[in-house]
């Protein structure tokens, strides 16, 4: 995710601090990676130097001077653009996961022990998320049901090569 144009979108209801972009973007994108204040400046950085933001307000503050920052037009553009623009479908040809497979295979450990622990893992994950999908928040729900979609197709994956683990061995050893 692009946490530039994240910050462009919220921005486009009005001009808020940085203070108020966090929470925000945690609230509703980072419930389980929180930004740092260092990632919310940085960007806020970036935007004001690209002129896709612009300083609203500057006010004293009991430390140091809190500055509202507002969207600009080309940062309205820039958010168009980033929204129309569809996002590239991961493949995960090459994943962790298949690599830890084909090499339990050739160094003669037991794969199938490794996927056992790999599903295992998973389905803790799904019923985790299941668990955080009773709440009343649909974007909560939403977010979870993307998780656990990619999740099943994991868990296919797992069986389908836990199915085919023998001819794996063979076709990677000779």
């Amino acid at each position: 995710m692009s946490l530039g144009q994240t910050f462009l979108g919220l921005l486009e209801s009005g001009p808020r601090h940085g203070y108020d972009l966090k929470r925000t973007y945690d609230d509703r994108f980072g419930n389980t990676k929180p930004l740092h204040y260092g990632q919310v400046y940085a960007t806020l950085s970036r935007l004001l130097k690209d002129g896709l933001v612009e300083l609203d307000a500057v006010e004293p503050g009991e430390g140091p001077e809190r500055k509202r920052y507002a969207i600009t037009s080309a940062g309205v553009t820039d958010v168009d653009r980033w929204l129309g623009t569809p996002e590239k479908p991961e493949p995960y040809l090459q994943n962790t996961l298949y690599t830890k497979v084909v090499l339990a295979v050739l160094t003669g450990r037991p794969a199938a022990d490794l996927l056992d622990v790999q599903r295992a893992e998973h389905l803790r994950l799904m019923r985790e998320l299941t668990r955080r999908k009773a709440t009343d928040d649909l974007a909560e729900q939403l977010i979870c049901d993307h998780a656990l979609f990619h999740l099943e197709a994991d868990l296919r994956w797992l069986e389908l090569t836990t199915a085919r683990l023998d001819e794996l061995a063979a076709r990677v050893r000779s």
